[in-house]
């Protein structure tokens, strides 16, 4: 049964978000000094990532800009070079950004807390914690303590019982690396399998071009269908087939709801 549609939920969305900028050209030959490829450039792209990536994946489901309430900081700044004959990224060069006007996690704390009190119809919290700084524990802990409705977050920090009664998203590595467990994990395994709740779940079989981004569009479309069934098993399959989609295209992509909806995989 679904409840209501995406375009009257209202979410609010932290994490950290950078700068994507991915240059694209050829490679017909090796380098003479070196056994290294040679890209032609042929043209670039300048995109903002991470967080704002899920920010574009919710407005390409059909959430309307006016009910997210983004909360972000841009944290730095990635280069790829990506070779259009065989879709595969050569090399990526991340560099830190100074940002002198981001606030302190006390002073987003308060802030957030007034938001979440001054409008009552807030339908999920929704978490892109890429661990540079922008989501701290104490900020997860106060949000928990502030808000009764579901706490999506996908994290790369070590610490998940921190995070218990939230929906918890990691992938495989970050698993591995966890030192502490947390209840209802749900974890990505590439194009192999997510688990949850000690049940394997078979993405969509499809020849992969470009993984950059298809964790921030499992999760944003994780949450689309979570706010309309309060099933995780189904949003999880659901989360599968947009991903399944996502990685087809070169770079970062948000596909539309038509599109995951009309994929044949």
């Amino acid at each position: 049964m679904m409840n209501q549609p995406p375009t009257q939920s209202k979410i609010i969305l932290i994490g950290d978000s950078c700068i994507d900028k991915t240059y694209y050209g050829k490679v017909n030959r090796i380098s003479p000094e070196a056994p290294i490829p040679i890209l032609d450039y042929k043209y670039n792209r300048f995109d903002y990532g991470m967080t704002h990536n899920v920010y574009n994946n919710f407005l390409n489901l059909g959430f309307a800009k006016s009910n997210i309430i983004l909360d972000t900081s841009i944290y730095e700044v990635k280069k790829r070079y990506v070779d259009i004959k065989s879709k595969q990224q050569l090399l990526r060069v991340d560099s830190p950004h100074t940002d002198n006007d981001r606030l302190s996690v006390t002073a987003r704390i308060n802030r957030l807390k007034t938001q979440i009190t001054r409008d009552k119809k807030v339908d999920a919290i929704v978490i892109s914690d890429y661990d540079k700084g922008h989501v701290t524990y104490e900020l997860v802990e106060e949000l928990k303590n502030n808000y009764i409705g579901p706490i999506f977050i996908d994290t790369k920090k070590p610490d998940l019982k921190r995070f218990q009664n939230c929906i918890i998203k990691i992938n495989d590595n970050e698993y591995q690396n966890r030192i502490s467990d947390a209840s209802g994990l749900i974890v990505t395994y590439g194009g192999d399998m997510v688990t949850y709740n000690n049940r394997e779940y078979k993405p969509p079989k499809v020849e992969a071009f470009d993984a950059c981004g298809c964790g921030d569009t499992f999760l944003a479309a994780l949450v689309y269908y979570y706010l309309q069934t309060n099933h995780t098993p189904e949003s999880i399959r659901f989360a599968m087939k947009a991903a399944a989609v996502t990685v087809k295209h070169l770079g970062v992509y948000a596909p539309t709801l038509e599109e995951i909806q009309n994929d044949s995989n």
